[in-house]
């Protein structure tokens, strides 16, 4: 498909875009640039065929396809690099999990308007690093496509196949959309989720009691996604606040709600509310998304 692909940044995603290439063998070669001695120290171990590059240098001009797999608070600092090399016969995509920051930066560079296919794959974990990379992580994932703005529909078609070949499946989206949906959908659970976690911490301090050892479900689950990689998350926060925030503040007021329901002992309208919950969880699972097994399809400890 590609003769040469450069992946910048091999953490989990970065590493599990490789590990797909090298299985569904996508290019003939394949480089890696990653500031990191120990990312690179791990990924030379899968692959010897793997060519590394110590800096962004002419050499990326060759690259047919460039993915961007960093944290987004190094993106404009990788792309002021790669635009004193790239031309129209390279191609970009990236995995960054919000997307109207990426428009902004390709429109403020006329390089990249035609040349910048933006991604999202729909695919992680609670754990980072190269060690835990996955051949298989996008299988039967959403990889979202940013639409497309005048783009060449070449690149656009490339793009598509890329993602296609390491298993997911495209849906597209425009950056605003895309930004409010993830505020509701990812954003805002993991905020909760490190918000509880930290709430857990406060009580324990306060009651002088150690309470995490009796971790049931609820918290042990929620504690796995608080496990993220926390510079990733400052960075989808900060750079999709304003979203973050108007899906804190309906769950404020859904908050307070439960709250007032709870004090007066409403169960009617209690009750409605925990049943409607159930019927998203089916929509999950009819969707795929998920599977029914008893502690969500993961082994029981």
């Amino acid at each position: 498909m590609f003769n040469n692909i450069l992946i910048v940044g091999c953490g989990l995603i970065g590493s599990s875009i490789l590990r797909g290439s090298i299985k569904k063998k996508i290019s003939k070669n394949i480089y890696v640039f990653d500031k990191s001695k120990k990312n690179i120290s791990f990924v030379k171990k899968i692959d010897k065929k793997i060519k590394f590059l110590d800096t962004i240098d002419q050499r990326v001009s060759n690259m047919d396809l460039i993915v961007l797999s960093t944290h987004m608070n190094q993106y404009n600092n990788i792309v002021k690099k790669l635009q004193r090399y790239i031309s129209s016969k390279n191609l970009i995509t990236d995995t960054g999990s919000t997307k109207r920051n990426i428009e902004k930066l390709i429109n403020r560079n006329k390089k990249l308007k035609n040349i910048f296919v933006p991604s999202h794959p729909i695919a992680g974990s609670e754990v980072s690093g190269p060690e835990f990379g996955n051949k298989d992580l996008f299988k039967n994932k959403w990889c979202i496509i940013l639409k497309n703005n005048g783009k060449s529909k070449k690149n656009l078609k490339k793009i598509i196949k890329f993602w296609r070949k390491l298993g997911s499946k495209i849906i597209f989206m425009n950056s605003i959309d895309h930004d409010k949906i993830f505020s509701i959908t990812s954003h805002l659970p993991h905020l909760i989720a490190y918000n509880l976690i930290k709430t857990a911490i406060d009580f324990q301090k306060k009651n002088k009691k150690n309470i995490i050892k009796y971790s049931a479900g609820g918290l042990r689950d929620f504690s796995r996604t608080a496990a993220s990689n926390e510079i990733m998350w400052r960075d989808i926060f900060f750079s999709n606040n304003d979203n973050v925030i108007n899906s804190i503040n309906l769950f404020i007021k859904n908050l307070n709600n439960f709250k007032k329901l709870i004090k007066n002992k409403n169960n009617k309208n209690i009750l409605k509310i925990l049943k409607n919950s159930k019927k998203v969880r089916k929509q999950i699972i009819d969707l795929k998304q998920d599977v029914s097994k008893p502690n969500f399809g993961r082994d029981i400890l």
